[in-house]
């Protein structure tokens, strides 16, 4: 379980979260939504020690992260950052292979379970055709593939993803996404995502935390926050809602800006279900 308890967060002096707290539950996939600027990949860097708090603390299994040793928390602790860039010429298995730095001795021999991780990442990831292949010379969802192959090939308990969509297209999103469903059930990972597209965190999330302004506005199971009040408040929109024919989950529509933010948490009952 991952605790956040009164972080308070920023960039120089401009201060982006403050106060905040939250609780990631174990073995479930949570994800961050809100507008451009809300804090979401804030939270998320804070949850994994890329960004240091200035007051507060974030546990993990009841042990602050900040004042745990690097290599310990990469241990439990894998995260895909927004974007992330391989040096030139470096093979798909050559990356992978990264993840098993946090377990490898003084010298970084690898080891026969080193190998066996790597293999079992790239099997997971369905990379085994392209292993000996640039990353350069893949797609955009092949070379997500790989960076999610080596955040497996590094073991942890946990995965934080900052919006590993991006740039991908539709089918392509749906094939990262179905994999982190299918890590998550098969292997249990607790899996802490920040996604833009709120339906695709409807359909594949087991809970949400939605923010605004460095705010967390709600958070709870997924009927729980996506109803008309919440993203009128959190998006300043009237949604019109249906249920997901894969999930059973609400889904928006389609929807209108509001045109003052007043409107954002008044009339709320306009929005209705299709």
């Amino acid at each position: 379980m991952i605790q956040v308890d009164t972080i308070r967060v920023g960039y120089g002096e401009k201060l982006i979260l403050e106060d905040l707290s939250v609780t990631i539950p174990a073995g479930r996939i949570t994800t961050i939504i809100g507008p451009n600027g809300c804090g979401k990949s804030t939270l998320l860097k804070a949850i994994a020690r890329v960004l240091q708090v200035q007051n507060g603390a974030v546990y993990l299994d009841g042990k602050a992260i900040h004042q745990t040793a690097s290599k310990e928390i990469a241990k439990k602790l894998a995260i895909l950052p927004q974007t992330a860039d391989a040096p030139a010429g470096l093979t798909v298995k050559e990356l992978v292979m990264y993840g098993r730095f946090p377990h490898q001795s003084f010298f970084g021999k690898m080891s026969s379970e080193d190998q066996d991780m790597v293999d079992w990442a790239l099997e997971a990831t369905n990379l085994q055709p392209f292993t000996g292949r640039p990353i350069e010379a893949l797609s955009g969802g092949q070379r997500q593939r790989v960076w999610i192959a080596m955040a497996l090939a590094q073991d942890t308990d946990i995965l934080v993803l900052d919006e590993p969509t991006t740039y991908l297209d539709m089918a392509h999103q749906l094939d990262v996404l179905e994999l982190l469903k299918q890590l998550n059930l098969a292997e249990q990972k607790t899996i802490v995502m920040v996604l833009h597209d709120v339906n695709h965190a409807s359909r594949f999330s087991h809970f949400l935390i939605a923010m605004r302004d460095g705010n967390i506005i709600t958070e709870g199971k997924v009927s729980e926050v996506m109803t008309d009040r919440h993203l009128r408040e959190i998006f300043d929109i009237r949604p019109y809602f249906t249920q997901c024919p894969i999930s059973g989950n609400p889904i928006c529509l389609s929807y209108e800006k509001c045109s003052k933010r007043s409107e954002s948490t008044e009339n709320y009952m306009y929005c209705k279900i299709i």
